[in-house]
Parts: C-alpha cells; sequence; structure tokens
C-alpha cells in the first residue's frame, strides 16, 4: 500500500508542555486507523497538522500528490441559514466538479444520511443530526483520506449504531480518534496508540481493537522485563564504579562508559513509565447493610409536553449497577434525576433508605465552580484532603487524578474537559456514600481513564446508577439495563444489544408481558435457534446477490454520472430514483447478511461479544 500522509520528525510543543518529539509516522492507502491515546497526548493537534491546519514546530508533512484530506472537527459549524441541502453543496464548492454534478452528489449523500427533507435548516436539527450531517460534507467531496476527529460525540446509541454501519458501507480510508472501544473494534483495521510512554512516541498493531490490546500487553510485558534486566546490569555496574576501578586503561575507560550508557536508558526508560502513570480511582461505601436503597413504583414524567416514561418500576439494591439506555431526548436525565430526589415524579412513587447517601456526577458539571482554583477544588479546607481516616496532601492527591503540581493554581475552567470530569470524581471520593449515580462521566476522558473508571465501578461494594453513551461500560459494569424506548415506553434489559434490537423493532416494552419476559432475561438467556433448511439456503446464496446488488448500484452510479442523462431532467430523475432504491436494497441484503450470520453463530456464542 502507498503512503497517502506521513510525518517526519515532527515536534510540537504547547505553553511548555511537549506534545511531539522527532514523531515520524505513516498513514497508508485504504487504511482505516483508529488514533487513541491519553488526554493532552495530542490527538486532535496531530489531526491538525495533518490536515494542514496548523503548523509544526518543526518537520516535514508530506502528502500523497494530487491526494484530497478532509477534516472533521470536534466542533460542527454551519453557516447561519444553512439548510442541510444547501451545506452539502457548499462542502463541494471549492472542488474541481463539473456544475451537473454537484446537485447529483448532494442528493445522493442527503439519502446514504437518512434526511428526507433537503430544505430543512441546519439550526433545527438536533445534535446527532448536525453531527451526519457534518460528515456527511466531508465524505461528499470524496476524498483520499478523512481525518475524523471524535466524531461519535453528541451521538446516541441508535446514532453510533448508524455510523458504524455507513463506514462500513462507505469503504472510505480515515484515520479517526475516539474512546468508543467498540466503534475502534467494529470499522478500523490499525490502531495507533500516540503515548510518550513509547520510545518512538507511538505504538501501532494492525488489526482490531482487541488485537492491538492483546499485542499491547505482550510489548509492555517485554518492556517490563527488559527494564528489570537493565536495572540489575545497573546494579552491578554502579556497585563497580563505587569501588573505583584499579586501572584506567582502555577496558575499564570502555566499561565506564557502557555503564554511564546503561543509567542513562534506565532513566530514560523509567521517565516514559511515569509520564503513563494511570489515575487512581476508588469509590467508598458507607457500609451500611440495609438491601433496598431506592425503590421506584409506576413512576412516569412529562416534560415540555413530551411523554418520558409512565409505568416505570426500578430497583436499586446493595451492589447493584444498573444502567439507563436511550436515545437523545428520550428521558435518561430526567429518569436519574427522579431517581435521585432531585425532580418529583407526575405519578408514582420513590422512595429512598432511611439517610441515604448518594454522590452525582452531573454531565453539566455543574457542581464545580469555574473560577476556583484546582487546589480549591480538590482540598477545600487546606493543603491536606482526609481519605481513609487519614489525611494526604494535595500534591499526591492531585497526581492521584492525574494533575502535575504546576497546575494546581489553574483555574477549574481552564481545564479541558477530562480534566474538569476527573475533578467532579475526585469531589465524589471525599465521603463515603451509598449510591453512586453517574449521567455520562465518560465525556471527554481517554480510554485509560474510562478503564480506570470501570474497575471502580465495578470494585464499589454500594449501588450504582449509570448513563453513558460507552456501549463497553454499560456491558462490562451493568447487569441490569433499563432502555427507554420514546413516548413513555420502557424496558428491562439484560444488555445494550438487547435494548437495540427492541429499539429496531419498535416495541412497546411498557406492556406486562414484555416486561415481564425481558425480566426473566436477566437471568435466563434467549436460547439462539440455528438457520432453518430455508435460512441455510438463503445465506448460501447472500454473498451472490449481495454482489449483484453492488454491481446495479454502480451501473446506476455511472448513469447518474453520464452527461447524456444529466441533461434529460426526466431522465435524470429516473435513474436517481432507481440508483436510491437499488442502494436500500443493497443496504438490506447486508442487514440480512448479518443478521443470518449472528443466528447461524448463536448455537456456539452469544454474540460478538465484549473486550476485555
Amino acid at each position: 500500500m502507498g503512503a497517502v500522509l506521513a510525518v517526519r520528525d515532527l515536534c510540537k510543543t504547547y505553553a511548555s508542555h511537549e506534545l511531539f518529539d522527532r514523531l515520524s509516522l505513516t498513514f497508508h492507502a485504504g487504511e482505516r486507523v483508529g488514533l487513541i491515546g491519553p488526554n493532552g497526548a495530542g490527538k486532535t493537534t496531530l489531526l491538525r497538522i495533518l490536515a494542514g491546519i496548523e503548523p509544526p514546530d518543526s518537520g516535514t508533512v508530506d502528502r500523497a500528490k494530487g491526494a484530497h484530506i478532509a477534516y472533521l472537527p470536534q466542533i460542527d459549524t454551519f453557516p447561519a441559514g444553512t439548510t442541510v441541502e444547501g451545506a452539502l453543496l457548499g462542502a463541494l464548492a471549492d472542488l474541481p466538479v463539473e456544475d451537473y454534478e454537484r446537485p447529483v452528489r448532494a442528493r445522493k449523500m442527503l439519502r446514504r444520511l437518512g434526511f428526507e427533507n433537503g430544505g430543512a435548516p441546519v439550526e433545527a436539527l438536533s445534535g446527532g443530526w448536525r453531527k451526519r450531517l457534518a460528515i456527511g460534507c466531508q465524505l461528499v467531496q470524496e476524498p483520499d483520506l478523512l481525518l475524523m476527529d471524535e466524531p461519535t460525540n453528541h451521538l446516541d446509541l441508535q446514532g453510533i449504531d448508524w455510523l458504524e454501519r455507513f463506514l462500513g458501507r462507505a469503504r472510505i480510508p480515515f484515520v479517526v480518534t475516539t474512546h468508543d472501544r467498540y466503534f475502534l473494534e467494529r470499522v478500523t483495521d490499525r490502531i495507533v496508540e500516540i503515548n510518550p510512554r513509547y520510545r518512538d512516541g507511538f505504538f501501532s498493531v494492525r488489526g482490531r481493537y482487541s488485537d492491538f490490546l492483546e499485542k499491547r500487553q505482550a510489548f509492555l510485558q517485554a518492556e517490563l522485563e527488559e527494564r528489570r534486566a537493565l536495572a540489575g546490569e545497573v546494579r552491578r555496574e554502579v556497585e563497580w564504579l563505587r569501588r573505583g576501578p584499579k586501572a584506567r586503561g582502555t577496558k575499564a575507560s570502555h566499561r565506564v562508559n557502557a555503564a554511564q550508557e546503561k543509567i542513562e536508558r534506565l532513566s530514560e526508560a523509567r521517565r516514559r513509565q511515569r509520564k503513563a502513570a494511570e489515575p487512581e480511582i476508588g469509590f467508598r461505601a458507607t457500609g451500611r447493610r440495609t438491601r433496598d436503597l431506592i425503590i421506584a413504583k409506576g413512576i412516569a414524567k412529562r416534560l415540555g409536553g413530551k411523554q418520558l416514561f409512565r409505568g416505570l418500576d426500578a430497583f436499586v439494591t446493595r451492589g447493584s449497577r444498573v444502567g439507563i439506555a436511550g436515545n437523545n431526548a428520550s428521558g435518561k436525565t430526567t429518569l436519574l434525576r427522579v431517581l435521585a430526589g432531585d425532580l418529583s415524579p407526575d405519578a408514582g412513587m420513590v422512595r429512598h433508605a432511611a439517610d441515604l447517601r448518594i454522590a452525582l456526577f452531573d454531565q453539566q458539571r455543574g457542581r464545580l465552580d469555574k473560577s476556583e482554583r484546582l487546589r480549591r477544588a480538590l482540598a477545600p479546607s487546606g493543603d491536606t484532603v482526609s481519605y481513609l481516616g487519614r489525611g494526604v496532601h494535595i500534591i499526591p492527591w492531585a497526581m492521584r487524578f492525574g494533575f502535575r503540581p504546576d497546575q494546581l493554581d489553574i483555574p477549574v475552567g481552564d481545564l479541558s474537559g477530562g480534566e474538569q470530569a476527573r475533578v467532579l470524581m475526585a469531589m465524589m471520593l471525599r465521603e463515603p456514600v451509598d449510591v453512586l449515580m453517574l449521567d455520562e462521566p465518560t465525556n471527554d476522558l481517554d480510554i485509560r481513564s474510562i478503564e480506570v473508571l470501570e474497575r471502580a465501578l465495578i470494585e464499589f461494594p454500594g449501588a450504582v446508577v449509570l448513563i453513558t453513551h460507552d456501549r463497553h461500560m454499560l456491558d462490562r459494569v451493568c447487569t441490569d439495563i433499563i432502555g427507554l424506548h420514546g413516548g413513555g415506553g420502557w424496558g428491562d434489559y439484560g444488555s445494550v444489544a438487547q435494548w437495540q434490537e427492541a429499539e429496531a423493532r419498535g416495541t412497546e416494552p411498557d406492556t406486562p408481558s414484555i416486561k415481564e419476559a425481558s425480566r426473566r432475561s436477566r437471568t435466563v438467556r434467549p436460547k439462539r435457534a440455528g438457520l432453518t433448511y430455508l435460512e441455510k439456503k438463503e445465506w448460501e446464496g447472500m454473498e451472490e446477490r449481495i454482489l449483484a446488488a453492488e454491481e446495479e448500484v454502480n451501473r446506476l452510479q455511472a448513469e447518474l454520472e453520464d452527461p447524456e442523462v444529466v441533461s434529460d431532467h426526466e431522465r435524470l430523475q429516473q435513474v436517481y430514483e432507481a440508483h436510491g432504491e437499488a442502494q436500500r436494497e443493497l443496504a438490506a441484503l447486508f442487514d440480512r447478511w448479518e443478521e443470518l450470520e449472528q443466528k447461524m453463530m448463536g448455537e456456539v456464542s452469544n454474540g460478538k461479544g465484549s473486550i476485555n
């Protein structure tokens, strides 16, 4: 594979913080790269440098001749008054594209994105649909490489699922930063971690995210053994140096130089290890033995004229971990606040155990005083924090959450989103509680911090109520899922996949029979049947049908690009509609193929499984 984009000896420093030191990295044609790394490692900066938006301090950026690189930033911006179709046409304005081709490309992309009305104003779109449009504005350019910075931000579970399927069928090369591990597993074929803990500043593995985890673990284990061996050699050399070599000949001089080189290598290895130190999170429970902490029966809530949920039952017991799943505006945060006692239900009742102590992680971070110095936010009463019955000085306490001592006098409002999230967690750790309630705690956190948070939630002996669009975290942490379906509908599920299946079927899970069946599924997972005889025949011929459908889509695509067809408006409309129908048929075939494959594998495994 030829190189599309490469950086050589890249250096970049921000506010005396070194991001890259002679970083050299290459991205090849056809690759789908997941770019990960801790917060502050420079992932966004690297994408901006690759896109030509920001210059490096030194080093070179080489792009293949004639290659078109598109960039999707984290924050979506559109000109005021723009329509959906107008935004797509605007994305093509500066490209060498024939005038007749622009509306054709834009309308094709509208269909692929799922927009029914190209004249709809962008201002009226939800955050998820704005993100779809922003992605479409880059894809409509048909770039040789698409750079995407956290595209799953502002997408709900349904939107993330759509993006995975969309990228799977678009077959466009990309480099994407994201902390969604399921997303990385399903759409990428190479993982690159940017991290100063590595000698070259990065670690790259071809394969899925699970392959990366396996190979990184082996690499780090080998590095640890090498460091231990080197430390042993350094101890022996230091002892020799302390005794003082009796002769100052060539051999002794050579050994002195070799010893000094080993000492420097060990010092460098330890410096990289310190940079990779993980934040430490350990929530404290009160130790109460009460089983039932929060009981909600028949609760309902309506906001802004919209019924969010009705007849909902929830039981939060000691040791339970309840996840709340739903699409944007389905009422997840409202349900959390009703369970917490911050909001009253319109109907039903919520009962708390006596003197219940709840710690709430608010996704809006309203508890933070943005003008307060980090020092006071972490330790309100001085330079020590009381933790586990003893005083901890503020510097090791701050380092426990990944903060440097020189950050202590920075206003909280000047910290990054991920750093502010860690401040909130530090505040939650100061006092023992019975129930942890977390509303989107993974926003702005890197994968390393998310994994630390997952372990802390699993080990917490109290109860957890969790809202997150991180499907891996929901599946790994939660034993029960309350899934909201809009219009007041809801259900109890054993996994995110079960909720998504019900959502796709358009079920009304608030009926007694469905609620009872979903409750039974917590302990008795449904047995998947294998393929029937007719389904086996269908599956065997599916690849041939998909190839034929793809050929039909390509044939109609060629017609859409034929000048003779484009000049005949009636013919163009016919071909355009036929092309859309062919695309829908192809999408339906892919869905059916995936359904049959999952059903066929159901007897030996329970789905794709989680990434540990």
